[in-house]
């Protein structure tokens, strides 16, 4: 099986740049460090990257011989939302740390019936649809927007966070209590 390692964004490609083969992944797939992938004609190849990579529709893998094998973004089932105050509901998907691809007049979600029944409280309204992912890279342009940890401690008492689009979604509450002591240095005593 031959390996791929280096992940090569769209802007970096040559104009020249020959695609031997293409990849087709939806977004869960498209978060790679190392794992086995089969092209689109077929053939098996091992990614196995320096560091774990989010690609983008239009990215390539280079192959250890040199030859490029592009990524495309594969259908898969998303939600249209759409409503009067689209950047409040943009504000509230992001809020839940969501991925999400934003359109001039709507947005695009995966599907998933927590955030959906939130939407639709809020007004928006939501038609199903299937169609390639590829939602906004976070705020440094490539990557995943990475949810934080909200002290969630496993069995062996190790924090843990939760990885983007792993199905868990709860509220929370970004508000944190910063109370600090004071000194209080005053002398009490009182002179009679």
């Amino acid at each position: 099986m031959i390996r791929a390692l280096t992940a090569l964004r769209a802007s970096e490609l040559p104009e020249s740049a020959a695609i031997a083969d293409h990849v087709t992944l939806d977004y869960e797939q498209r978060f790679i460090r190392r794992k086995g992938l089969t092209t689109d004609g077929g053939d098996r190849l091992l990614a196995d990257l320096a560091q774990t990579i989010s690609l983008n529709d239009g990215d390539a893998l280079q192959l250890e011989d040199g030859r490029l094998v592009g990524v495309r973004a594969a259908a898969e089932p998303l939600l249209r939302v759409t409503g009067a105050d689209l950047a409040r509901l943009a504000w509230h998907v992001g809020n839940r740390h969501t991925p999400c691809q934003i359109m001039p007049d709507h947005l695009l979600i995966r599907q998933d019936k927590v955030i959906a029944a939130m939407l639709a409280h809020l007004g928006a309204r939501l038609d199903p649809l299937i169609a390639p992912f590829i939602p906004e890279g976070g705020a440094y342009g490539h990557g995943r927007t990475q949810a934080h940890d909200h002290g969630h401690t496993l069995h062996d008492g190790a924090p843990h966070s939760h990885a983007p689009g792993s199905g868990h979604h709860h509220d929370h509450d970004h508000s944190h209590d910063h109370t600090h002591a004071h000194p209080h240095d005053h002398d009490h005593s009182h002179d009679h």
